[in-house]
């Protein structure tokens, strides 16, 4: 809890390009829990990498989301292995609000997480200043890292 107060206020005191990601294991379960949050408008620019022939700014004024464009993105920009096995995430939900976006998406994991590396590519190549700061919860494991494009991975042993 003392890290993403820590990550939120280096947030509010630091301007410049910052994503918001939060792994959270769901106890119990085979399950991991992701949230990403990012300003909307660099969402649209990072999504062009992926799918640069359609007018984005169209296709999302209108409800619903496109899930599956989505889904494509995040797993082309997030990848999450667990046990060194690459997990694929499923979209839950997206809320727009404030020009930012906010992302939900499940994956399914080892009920034993061991280890677990995060690679997160979201909007690199577009900032030099560009931070992915994340947050990664399993069990009694706590971990802030701050991932940029020339560090965008991580892997940790949970104990």
């Amino acid at each position: 809890m003392l890290i993403a107060f820590a990550i939120s206020l280096w947030l509010s005191m630091n301007p410049g390009h910052v994503t918001m990601t939060g792994i959270d294991y769901v106890q119990g379960t085979d399950s991991l829990k992701v949230s990403c949050s990012m300003y909307f408008d660099d969402f649209l620019k990072d999504l062009q990498t992926i799918d640069d022939d359609r007018n984005l700014n169209t296709l999302f004024s209108k409800q619903p989301f496109p899930y599956d464009l989505i889904n494509q993105y995040f797993n082309s920009k997030v990848f999450i292995y667990v046990n060194n096995k690459l997990l694929i995430g499923k979209l839950l939900t997206v809320n727009l609000t404030d020009n930012k976006i906010n992302l939900n998406l499940i994956y399914k994991s080892d009920k034993k997480p061991k280890s677990i590396t995060v690679r997160n590519l979201i909007l690199i190549g577009w900032y030099s200043d560009q931070t992915n700061l994340t947050i990664i919860r399993i069990n009694n494991f706590e971990k802030g890292i701050k991932l940029t494009p020339e560090h965008n991975e991580e892997t940790f042993i949970i104990k």
